[in-house]
């Protein structure tokens, strides 16, 4: 069975890349393992999830504009930032041009509730950080690295009961097997699922979604990143010259 993908130009087939070789995604640039779409011509190789990611999505991050997926760098200097994790990349990226905003792929479906080795409760994603002199210090440090965390640029995962905050990227080098395939969070990532496959996701998200303090840390969150656009929306509006229009 051969498979079009709109970023190379040869028709690809289906492979099953054994353990021990290493061939890395050419969307995320994460190492293969079981099945791939693959053109072995050109030795390039995508994750099936990454395959089947769409090309264009709207995250909750970003959510005045729509992400595109490109599978070429745009900028002069050959790589982007990516605004999740706060590393380059030089692969695809979901981006928004109009903003200079980027996410890898495997950033722009992490998801929202994750059970990591470093805590012994789930932890929380986080786009935005509340300020900080809510606390009792004075800046956010991560947990796994001991590096402060930058509040307003980059994503973190938290669990605020503990106090407890860690980069994203530290969670991925911590944990290789949960970044090695990462799951999905949007039907924008995977557009051909099994049933199987989609119930046990589903039931595995609604077990973790059921603890009430997680759920209400959740909405917080979602309501403090809706304020701070907010905000930014009207301080936009507010920097227009009202009369250069009459």
């Amino acid at each position: 069975m051969e498979y079009k993908h709109f970023s190379h130009p040869h028709n690809l087939r289906i492979y099953q890349v054994q353990h021990g070789n290493e061939y890395s995604c050419s969307a995320c640039e994460l190492i293969i393992s079981g099945s791939a779409y693959g053109c072995w011509e050109c030795k390039f190789f995508l994750h099936e999830q990454c395959g089947n990611a769409s090309r264009a999505m709207q995250h909750t991050s970003h959510p005045m504009h729509h992400l595109t997926l490109l599978p070429t760098i745009t900028y002069s200097t050959g790589n982007f930032l990516c605004n999740a994790c706060g590393e380059p990349g030089s692969a695809f990226s979901f981006c928004c041009p109009l903003c200079d905003f980027d996410l890898h792929v495997q950033c722009a479906f992490l998801p929202e509730i994750l059970i990591h080795d470093s805590h012994f409760h789930s932890l929380s994603l986080s786009y935005a950080l509340p300020a900080a002199h809510h606390y009792e210090s004075s800046s956010y440090v991560c947990d796994i690295c001991h590096k402060q965390l930058d509040q307003k640029c980059f994503w973190s995962y938290n669990c605020f009961a503990c106090n407890f905050h860690a980069h994203v990227s530290c969670t991925r080098k911590l944990n290789n097997s949960a970044s090695a395939k990462p799951g999905p969070n949007s039907a924008a990532y995977q557009k051909e699922e099994s049933a199987s496959g989609s119930s046990q996701q589903n039931q595995t998200e609604r077990t973790e979604i059921e603890d009430p303090v997680l759920e209400a840390q959740l909405k917080l969150q979602r309501l403090q990143l809706e304020m701070q656009m907010a905000q930014e929306l009207a301080k936009m509006m507010s920097s227009f010259n009202l009369s250069s229009l009459v």
